[in-house]
């Protein structure tokens, strides 16, 4: 117990101490997602015209890599905000607590759609979630059921119907929120189309999920790095090759690239928004409310962000390829960023 009150106590002096000194840094610093990079630095570029001071810094740094800056302390020199393109996991959000990063306010703000794009010049290609597990899990079932080594080398491989070219798939690092997005949105959903996979997680859950989780290693997927434009260049590059990456990027460059139908469904505003298409996501930020009130225009940089200029149907950043919330659930992001609500670990899992 006296642990536990000293620990309290050199966190309150640590508060308190960031109180009185943090004014000496005049800009906010964000760190996060490549994904929402994008929507963040349109924000901090408004703000920054619209309120004299300087304009916030945009670190694109992947989900994952975001969530451990912003969970290691609050204080003058750690980031003030996270982008995320998934939900804070409960364990990132425990980790915050542990040091000392209360008072977490998460804000929504809107939805996009993880693509799988292809260059314009490339042969047109349609898409289940089934075959895209097929084509990247490291393991596959046979025809008897068992798990085998991925033996799929074309497109024609996984299925009779689709291409005979090369398999080949540049996307994300483990460190991103896409990432992970697609592997729940894409590479479970796909695992549970096939029957013994489907029985394998009703007998042993911890050994499907190992199932789904896990990318083959021998050159058909490629890790890309934390930079979607990379992928972009490298599919104008290569026409055979696809990529994976969230719907502005595929949006901000349609006259290079189009976006591959998944069960027969296009990855288009109306589409994503409407929840007809299957790799939707939702989009975050999370700010500290410790560092509101004590590092200049943060409180000012989240009313900006949750503006109608900004998330409206027709905002800024609906010309960025940010799908818009529909009005019931801004109305709560508003509401939440207003009073800075914190979020509570009883939410998360």
């Amino acid at each position: 117990m006296n642990k536990s009150i000293t620990r309290t106590a050199v966190l309150a002096v640590a508060v308190s101490s960031f109180a009185g000194v943090a004014a000496a840094r005049d800009q906010i610093r964000i760190v996060g997602s490549s994904t929402v990079y994008t929507f963040t630095t349109a924000v901090a570029e408004q703000f920054g015209k619209a309120n004299g001071g300087k304009t916030p810094i945009v670190e694109s740094t992947g989900t994952g890599g975001g969530m451990k800056i912003f969970c290691e302390g609050v204080g003058e020199n750690k980031a003030d905000a996270t982008n995320a393109s998934r939900r804070i996991k409960k364990s990132e959000f425990e980790m915050c607590e542990k040091n000392g990063v209360k008072d977490i306010v998460e804000i929504k703000v809107g939805i996009d759609g993880l693509t799988i794009a292809q260059s314009k010049q490339g042969s047109a290609i349609k898409l289940t979630r089934k075959q895209v597990f097929q084509a990247l899990a490291e393991q596959v079932p046979d025809k008897d059921g068992k798990l085998i080594a991925n033996p799929n080398k074309t497109w024609s491989d996984v299925d009779p119907s689709l291409p005979n070219i090369k398999i080949e798939i540049l996307g994300p690092p483990p460190t991103s929120g896409t990432r992970d997005s697609f592997h729940e949105l894409f590479m479970e959903k796909g695992a549970e189309e096939l029957d013994s996979l489907k029985a394998l997680k009703k007998d042993d859950a911890k050994a499907f999920e190992k199932v789904w989780k896990s990318i083959r290693k021998d050159g058909a997927y490629v890790e890309a790095g934390e930079n979607d434009n990379v992928i972009v260049q490298k599919l104008e590059a290569n026409k055979n090759a696809l990529g994976i990456f969230g719907f502005s990027f595929l949006e901000e460059n349609a006259a290079k690239l189009k976006g591959a139908p998944i069960e027969g469904v296009e990855p288009t505003y109306d589409n994503i928004s409407s929840g007809k298409y299957k790799g939707a996501r939702d989009l975050y930020i999370y700010i500290k409310k410790a560092h509101i009130g004590v590092i200049p225009g943060l409180d000012k940089f989240v009313a900006e962000y949750v503006s109608d200029k900004a998330l409206g149907t027709d905002g800024y950043l609906a010309d960025k390829g940010l799908v818009a919330l529909p009005k019931e659930a801004l109305d709560k992001v508003k509401k939440t960023a207003s009073g800075m609500e914190p979020l509570t670990g009883d939410d998360l899992h």
